[in-house]
């Protein structure tokens, strides 16, 4: 996609070679997807689909016994600073739908800008969704504002998960600086129920290593469910998260922090299986997190 007004171009100096170009010349994505499901006859289907790029929405043949499966994707290969994605999902009464990624999500260094992302749920009631998408990797450097709004009916389900891993660990890489504002709320009858925000800048090297505070984590991770059975799977959750579990309000979460971004995977991992076992559900994970 062309930035309003196409490209600026330099018509009267020639910037360094090893000089960043300016932020005005850059392409910006404007990702945009918006997914919407409604159940007929106990059949769940797709009723509105729209994808702008960089986004892009696939739809891969679910496991058996699983709802229609969706996963978003960044076709630009990760998201750079003044990117904007937004997210937008629906179910109707009665629907139910996985919505994943393929892959984990990249947000590169950044020039300046902050990288935006913003992701809406809406569920009716007796819709189940799960908003289950792989890591969000934050380059050194990057600058990531996400915000998550989960919107639900006392009569609707909701499994979902995000997970952050603070560096390219295959290369070494902390995350030393940048930006991170991570928020989540969830409404009910349009009444706020919960809400959670992380905020990371300036020395951020210091505060991940600091004892009192992440203790070197590489990796953080939530898994929050909403519905009718939130109480009595308190317990369930707290054995598979060793006891970081709580219930808030009728939100139930579990927390997930690790010095090994691949052993928090794992434990996230194992507690959704374990809670989709707890509803009734297939006890696994769409084949796209290759586990």
């Amino acid at each position: 996609m062309l930035p309003e007004g196409g490209y600026a171009l330099a018509t009267t100096r020639v910037p360094a070679r090893d000089a960043a170009p300016a932020a005005s010349a850059l392409e910006r994505g404007r990702g945009v997807a918006e997914i919407a499901f409604r159940a007929s006859g106990g059949v769940t289907s797709l009723t509105h689909l729209y994808q702008e790029a960089p986004c892009r929405v696939l739809f891969p043949r679910p496991d058996p016994g699983d709802p229609p499966l969706a996963a978003v994707a960044t076709t630009s290969g990760g998201l750079a600073g003044g990117d904007t994605i937004r997210i937008a999902i629906a179910l109707e009464r009665g629907a139910a739908a996985t919505i994943t990624t393929p892959a984990a999500e990249k947000i590169y260094r950044s020039l300046g800008p902050d990288t935006s992302v913003a992701v809406a749920v809406r569920l009716a009631a007796e819709a189940y969704a799960e908003w289950l998408p792989q890591e969000t990797i934050l380059f050194d450097g990057a600058r990531l504002v996400r915000r998550l709004r989960l919107d639900l009916t006392p009569a609707s389900r909701l499994l979902a998960c995000e997970s952050l891993v603070f560096g390219r660990a295959a290369r070494g890489e902390r995350l030393t600086h940048g930006r991170l504002f991570d928020a989540w709320s969830v409404h009910r009858d349009g009444r706020l129920l919960w809400a959670d925000a992380l905020a990371l800048d300036g020395d951020i090297r210091a505060r991940l290593d600091n004892p009192h505070a992440f203790a070197g984590a590489a990796a953080l991770a939530s898994v929050l469910y909403v519905g009718p059975e939130a109480a009595r799977l308190l317990a369930t959750a707290r054995a598979l998260a060793d006891g970081a579990a709580s219930l808030i309000g009728g939100v139930l979460l579990a927390r997930f922090l690790g010095a090994e971004a691949a052993a928090v995977r794992s434990a996230v991992a194992r507690c959704l299986c374990g809670l989709r076992r707890a509803l009734g559900r297939r006890a696994g994970l769409p084949r796209l997190w290759n586990l």
